[in-house]
């Protein structure tokens, strides 16, 4: 069997510590039973959709891509869980046509791209039931601007130092927020933050080679980014914030 790239362990650091937050939230959350409706916004080929599924919840996924959707239904028989997976393709702005409510909504680096991220998140609050939560990933200003120094490209970072969540970037990564930001907009929502995560503090930063050739590096790697996740002195490093929001 192959080995797992750096880039699959670096992926894997990432979604420990985002497991973590949302599988709190299932087990925390008994309003629906045991089994929760689900709404994946940009949940792609079903990274998070299928695990949820075999974990008994029920899933729908929204994502612009027919073939990762195509991806998703396949992924989906191939693990038993076709019947408790179902893909529709749109957007957030399709989402309240294409929802009647949700226990939870998983919102992972689509904030980003949006036109409107007030809309955005209005919009989820919509869709939610009355105590629902809203796992929100992002990615974040500062860390953004460190890593574009770090490369060179100097201007680039000075822009994004002085731009805020209201003005996209033209990179590829779209709107980068800071803590600060996504707690106004969540608010703005009529969302609450209930916990935010550091994300990726460390990942970026660790050489490919060392997860590729030290021997239980990528097990201490995710036991680090898990132990500095929830401290908030690590935010501001953080690639991404991780926020669960309850309506």
């Amino acid at each position: 069997m192959p080995q797992p790239s750096a880039s699959d362990r670096r992926q894997s650091v990432r979604a420990g510590v985002v497991w973590d937050g949302v599988r709190r939230v299932l087990e925390g959350d008994d309003a629906s039973g045991g089994q929760a409706r689900i709404v994946d916004i940009g949940g792609g080929t079903g990274g998070f959709a299928v695990p949820l599924a075999e974990l008994g919840h029920t899933v729908q996924v929204i994502d612009p891509s027919p073939d990762a959707l195509a991806s998703l239904d396949r992924r989906a028989r191939e693990r038993g869980v076709a019947d408790r997976v179902t893909g529709q393709q749109g957007d957030l702005s399709d989402l309240p046509s294409l929802v009647e409510a949700a226990d939870l909504v998983l919102c992972h680096g689509v904030l980003e791209m949006v036109e409107d991220p007030a809309a955005a998140l209005s919009a989820i609050a919509g869709v939610l039931r009355p105590g629902g939560h809203l796992s929100l990933l992002v990615a974040q200003r500062h860390a953004a601007v460190v890593a574009r120094a770090m490369a060179g490209h100097f201007q680039a970072a000075r822009e994004l130092l002085d731009g805020d969540a209201t003005t996209a970037s033209t990179g590829r990564g779209g709107r980068r927020y800071t803590h600060d930001e996504v707690v106004d907009l969540l608010a703005a929502a009529g969302l609450q933050p209930t916990s935010v995560q550091a994300v990726r503090v460390f990942a970026d930063l660790v050489p490919g080679s060392l997860l590729d050739l030290e021997p239980g590096a990528t097990a201490a790697l995710v036991e680090l980014e898990q132990a500095v996740a929830t401290r908030p002195e690590y935010l501001p490093l953080a690639a991404q914030l991780h926020v669960i929001a309850r309506r």
